[in-house]
């Protein structure tokens, strides 16, 4: 076992490669969002743990050997793969809440803004872009009750250029902007697993300003962990900033 330790930094670097292809293989348009998270939440731990048992093993017998440089590429691996099994640790001692069952969030939800050029042929999704009314609202209203519009002294034309400009600097796709009906579409992804999110914002010209709406929506998922109202909640601020 005069190799423990070579073996366990090996075992690391193929470990980090995996974790790496896991978390952002769909950004590298290796395969869609579900088969990462897939991939993920199926091998994830297991494989943490196993860098963190190598290590472990590895530091322990050079140890035993009075072998310090090798040991310390055992204690690497140990010290990886322990960070590694943090989140799980943390969610054992600490059990997140569960998300709202909803992935549909609306500034507006009695008059939800709707996507006219997005449909339901857009790639990998589950959901519909339909709002899910008034059922829908009551569960929005109990998880997310700071979730409303955006009330602004701009003018409708500067209103909806910030929102446009907002939405960009954000690193959405625009699929769709008319200066003339004040309304975009666009996609937002997110940087880990590269989950898709589509997303309308409306400005409406009022006496005094402009009133700035936005839908976010899940493409697949019934429960979307919160993401779509953060994403509101971070549009807003930066539109306010």
């Amino acid at each position: 076992m005069k190799h423990a330790g070579k073996i366990a930094l090996i075992v690391t670097l193929v470990g980090a490669g995996c974790i790496t292809l896991m978390l952002f293989g769909a950004c590298l348009g290796l395969w869609g969002p579900t088969v990462g998270f897939g991939l993920y939440r199926n091998y994830f731990n297991p494989l943490s743990m196993l860098i963190t048992s190598v290590g472990l093993i590895a530091l322990v017998i050079h140890l035993i050997r009075k072998e310090k440089a090798k040991a310390t590429l055992g204690g690497i691996a140990l010290i990886f793969g322990a960070a590694c099994l943090v989140p799980m640790i943390s969610a054992t001692l600490n059990p997140p809440k569960r998300g709202a069952p909803i992935h549909n969030i609306s500034t507006d939800t009695i008059n939800p803004p709707a996507f006219l050029v997005l449909d339901e042929s857009r790639a990998g999704a589950r959901n519909s872009l339909e709002y899910g009314g008034a059922e829908q609202a009551a569960i929005q209203a109990a998880a997310y009750p700071d979730i409303g519009p955006v009330e602004t002294d701009l003018p409708k034309d500067a209103a909806f250029q910030r929102a446009l400009t907002v939405a960009q600097e954000m690193g959405w796709e625009i699929v769709a902007s008319d200066p003339e009906t004040l309304r975009f579409e666009a996609t937002a992804r997110t940087p880990v697993f590269y989950f898709a999110d589509d997303v309308v914002i409306v400005v409406t010209p009022q006496e005094s300003g402009s009133r700035v709406d936005m839908r976010s929506v899940s493409r697949v998922g019934r429960s979307d962990r919160g993401m779509n109202a953060a994403r509101i909640r971070a549009f807003q601020q930066q539109f306010g900033a």
